[in-house]
């Protein structure tokens, strides 16, 4: 097998190509998309630091000066909305847009949230258990981020069905190549999304709540574009990745059920395990960057105007900086994965996002004395942020 991201073999398994990667050709050049695939630790690592590249180029150049078509006009709505977040843009506006929304994620505010995470872990997974189990993503991974989310925005109750669709329609956009109809219902995702934002915006500005959306009205250095784009980039990157480790992890620890009885058996080795599930099969498998100034990696010169695939997959199994790779310990100590990233766009909810983890397993652990697979999973098509179909388990109380 080779590295094709479109082929569901390769999705499902593709840590045997990665390894060929780094051993063989740990810069390559992947013409079907125009990349560079850089696959060994220490390279993603020091190119997600490195300020010769860039989430965006937009700030030094136009399309046109960069050698890039132009995107097409129907994904202009898309793009307004994508590059109004901070995910998409660099210093200084990037700068600017963290340190107004990092005010909402101090250590401290994080670490208030955790009794409500709680909460609702352990309300979802009785009503799991209490049914005999079903969809383990469905009706607990999914539910569980996206009602924190919803809750710190302000998002009301009734209205909460809509998050989780907008977003993985939203989330079609960054898979290689997208399909035409992926790419238009991905723009009717974000303009939808948008226009609902606004209008709740335009309520809470003269009447603020106590929620997120009601603070960034009030915050004048904001645009509404900047608004809206912060709170889909919250709700996309604050739920989506959650989701899917939630249930690679869970159809990791089955593939591996002695770590699953280590870890039922010493639930102090939840802190560890949670970290290891994010390396072992990370969602996020691919995170792209421009180069802005010509850099070279293991003498192969990359230059300006060139696009890097940092495969965190690859990186996460990297044997010269993990001990026995490919081996599942829920136990490991020394675990430097980048599923987080790194840099500047470091995952700013990243202390949420372990809190969410460790709550959705230790409810799990606790309230379920068993739990079993009903049927194989099988994988979402897409490669670049990687998960589950479904996962339906059968559960005791």
């Amino acid at each position: 097998m080779r590295f094709d991201p479109w082929n569901p073999d390769f999705v499902a398994h593709p840590y045997r190509v990665y390894e060929e990667l780094r051993r063989d050709a740990p810069v390559s050049y992947f013409e079907p998309t125009n990349q560079w695939l850089i696959s060994r630790h220490a390279d993603v690592n020091a190119l997600l630091r490195d300020r010769r590249l860039g989430r965006s180029y937009l700030h030094v150049a136009t399309h046109e000066e960069f050698g890039r078509p132009p995107e097409p006009e129907f994904q202009e709505p898309f793009w307004r909305v994508i590059r109004a977040g901070m995910l998409d843009v660099e210093p200084p506006v990037h700068t600017r847009l963290r340190r107004l929304v990092s005010k909402a994620f101090t250590p401290r505010m994080v670490e208030s949230l955790r009794p409500r995470v709680h909460a609702i872990a352990r309300d979802l997974v009785d009503t799991y258990v209490a049914k005999g189990g079903g969809d383990l993503i469905a009706d607990v991974a999914e539910p569980l981020p996206v009602t924190v989310i919803a809750e710190m925005l302000g998002i009301p109750e009734q209205d909460r069905h809509l998050l989780r669709p907008w977003s993985s329609d939203i989330c079609g956009m960054y898979e290689l190549n997208p399909a035409l109809e992926a790419q238009h219902t991905a723009v009717r995702a974000a303009e939808e999304f948008a226009a609902y934002l606004k209008a709740l915006a335009a309520e809470r500005r003269p009447r603020p709540g106590d929620d997120l959306i009601s603070a960034l009205t009030q915050v004048t250095e904001l645009t509404e574009d900047e608004l809206v784009g912060t709170c889909v980039l919250l709700l996309n990157a604050g739920h989506e990745a959650t989701v899917n480790v939630t249930g690679n992890g869970w159809w990791a620890l089955f593939r591996n059920p002695a770590e699953l009885v280590r870890l039922r058996e010493d639930r102090s080795l939840l802190p560890t395990a949670v970290e290891e599930l994010m390396r072992w099969d990370t969602p996020l498998q691919m995170f792209e960057r421009w180069v802005l100034e010509d850099i070279e990696v293991h003498g192969v010169r990359i230059p300006r105007g060139a696009e890097v695939a940092l495969l965190f997959g690859s990186a996460n199994r990297d044997q010269a900086v993990f001990d026995d790779p490919d081996r599942l310990d829920v136990g490991r100590a020394d675990n430097p994965h980048i599923s987080f990233g790194a840099g500047i766009h470091f995952c700013l909810g990243a202390p949420l996002a372990r809190i969410e983890l460790m709550e959705s397993f230790g409810a799990l652990l606790d309230r379920a004395a068993t739990l079993e697979l009903r049927q194989k999973p099988e994988w979402k098509t897409g490669y670049v942020i990687r998960g589950l179909r479904s996962l339906e388990l059968t559960a005791t109380g």
